[in-house]
């Protein structure tokens, strides 16, 4: 990382620009706060960090022999051939050092002339009249149908990776335990392997949905209760055994992480002196003694892994990464190492949050990343791509630098830290490549100069909403996917309405100036409408609009095609039920939802048309 001149060898920049471009200058107790947490690498850390590089590049070693992925020896002289096989090996050069060659294709996979339209999906909003509560995989699949009968090509969902397995369970899709593995509260119980030898109580299980809210404690008490049975009856046989063996540590990792979570809490701070290492005696000790239950959480991810296969079958879905993960949980216990201590990752004040944003995550140090082979980025992108054949990077900007809030501090006193972009892009390729997945770059908010046009030649896809566009959906670029608006802001119905407006009174989330004022701006990207139009009327507006856009992909929410006047979250409101809110139409009645036809036929009309 080369410092520019506002950034210093810590990568800590000692100003910002503001989405006005005005510039704010760090105060010297941040940054000498940031500098102590962030720490000083080894000196000889660029001699055996990794080397990223693409088929032809030269190379800053001479002669030296590569040990491929494949298991060929190759020799190299200071620079790639043009066919150097693509993957993840291993260099020696003529001084005895090793380091790790990650040779990307350097540009995303994205077929030529591709261009669809499709629905974001709360999977835990979309409930059916089966369901236990909360939307499930068997729901994600019933969408997966809908959408294609369409003519849709793709559905774009929630993080679904795991949080920890106690009460008080995580509502947020974005602080989960870990990016590695899959939440199992989205089982379909009825379909799991050996379900149909146990008493399920499938009338206990769906009056979970009686209530107005999702209830995640209730529902995963439930639903572990008889997971549990079932494991035990069942187990899984061979095929889980086989699969299990083919995960090998890094599933034994999260699955003893979760066992251990059961019974002391899902904040590995917190755990007995000996359990807080993911090694060593005490933890092979706990293992053997527990057995039973390390094999139950490794059991419940061979049976997503079995649903999430059958509800993804045939259709592209968009898999969204968050930026980041709980400090307590599973991949921050496994990577401590890695992960800064004290800090954690937010935004800095904007026009939609005046006091700035602190997400809660710590995010991971710079060059304790490129310490460790780039391994835990490697891993969480690689395990939140497969399978579905895309990719949404939430606030992909964290790539080139992220807000570091100090934990003593207010998100107003955070910095940003800078981060090897390049390097991680070409992994993003690399991966993409591999899974022939398409790639999505949540970039919404401050952007500052040369990350999207590092996107556009990396093949990732920018993101365009209507909210915040001035420009006609015409002009858009066609290499972005086009949406009206997102989980975090009002929906077209809300807006509409006012009700949102009236909500964010109640949350007290800005003053009653910039409230209006924030409604006011967003209202003036619905021209053509009627003062006493309706919501429903607003809705195919918004949508009509967002069908001119050339973008490869076209997003409705399922929100917005029910017409729902409350949106997912409403940042800053903690006092709000969010992530909690189900839609108010099952799963069986949204194909025959006229608003939700209107939406769909509109969208399909703009992809022909383009």
């Amino acid at each position: 990382m080369t410092p520019t001149p506002t950034t210093d060898e810590w990568g800590i920049d000692a100003s910002w620009l503001d989405a006005l471009d005005k510039e704010h200058h760090v105060a010297q107790a941040t940054i000498d706060r940031l500098r102590e947490v962030i720490g000083t690498p080894p000196p000889d850390l660029e001699e055996r960090a990794p080397i990223v590089a693409r088929p032809g590049d030269a190379l800053e070693v001479d002669e030296a022999e590569v040990l491929c992925e494949d298991g060929e020896v190759r020799h190299i002289d200071g620079e790639l051939p043009a066919d150097f096989p693509l993957g993840y090996h291993w260099l020696s050069s003529a001084d005895g050092r090793r380091r790790r060659l990650i040779v990307s294709p350097g540009r995303c996979w994205l077929p030529e002339g591709y261009r669809a339209w499709g629905w974001a999906v709360q999977l835990y909003a979309t409930r059916s009249r089966t369901s236990w509560g909360i939307g499930d995989l068997a729901d994600l699949r019933a969408v997966r149908q809908m959408a294609a009968d369409q003519g849709a090509g793709f559905v774009l969902i929630n993080p679904l990776h795991a949080v920890a397995p106690t009460a008080g369970q995580e509502a947020s899709p974005y602080l989960p335990a870990t990016r590695r593995f899959r939440n199992p509260i989205y089982l379909r119980v009825s379909e799991v392997p050996g379900a149909d030898g146990v008493d399920l109580e499938e009338d206990a299980g769906r009056a979970l949905s009686d209530g107005p809210l999702i209830d995640r404690d209730a529902i995963w008490a439930r639903k572990r209760e008889v997971l549990m049975r079932i494991f035990f009856a069942h187990g899984g046989g061979e095929a889980f055994v086989r699969w299990r063996e083919e995960q090998g540590q890094t599933l034994q990792d999260w699955a003893t992480w979760a066992a251990i979570a059961e019974e002391h809490g899902g904040d590995w701070h917190s755990w007995p002196e000996e359990l807080r290492r993911p090694q060593g005696p005490a933890l092979s000790d706990y293992v053997e003694q527990h057995g039973a239950v390390v094999a139950f959480h490794a059991w419940l991810q061979w049976a997503l892994e079995l649903q999430f296969t059958a509800a993804t079958d045939g259709m592209t879905v968009i898999q969204d990464l968050p930026i980041g993960v709980a400090g307590g949980g599973a991949d921050a216990w496994t990577w401590q190492e890695v992960l800064a201590e004290g800090v954690s990752v937010g935004a800095p004040p904007d026009a939609f949050n005046s006091q700035g944003q602190d997400w809660g995550s710590p995010p991971l140090v710079p060059w304790r990343l490129r310490d460790a082979d780039y391994e835990p980025f490697v891993q969480s992108i690689r395990a939140t791509i497969a399978g579905a054949g895309g990719l949404r990077v939430d606030h992909v900007m964290g790539l080139f630098r992220l807000w570091w809030v100090p934990s003593d501090g207010t998100a107003a006193d955070g910095a940003y830290v800078r981060y090897p972009a390049e390097d991680l892009l070409n992994i993003v390729a690399l991966e993409s490549h591999r899974a022939e997945a398409l790639v999505v770059g949540e970039d919404l908010g401050t952007v500052e100069d040369g990350v999207r046009e590092a996107m556009a030649e990396h093949g990732v896809l920018s993101y365009r909403l209507l909210w915040f566009e001035d420009d006609d959906p015409a002009e858009w670029p066609a290499t972005s996917m086009a949406a009206v608006t997102t989980h975090d802001l009002p929906t077209v119905a809300g807006l509409w309405t006012g009700d949102d407006l009236v909500e964010q009174r109640e949350q007290k989330t800005g003053t009653e100036e910039e409230l209006a004022r924030g409604r006011s701006s967003l209202l003036e990207h619905l021209p053509g409408l009627d003062e006493d139009a309706t919501p429903e009327d607003a809705v195919e507006r918004a949508h009509e609009l967002l069908a001119r856009a050339p973008s490869t992909l076209l997003s409705a929410t399922l929100d917005d095609a029910l017409g729902e006047v409350r949106r997912p979250n409403m940042p800053g409101a903690t006092g709000r039920p969010n992530w909690s809110l189900p839609l108010p139409v099952p799963v069986e009645d949204l194909p025959a939802h006229p608003l939700l036809q209107r939406v769909a036929r509109t969208l399909a009309d703009g992809v022909a048309g383009g």
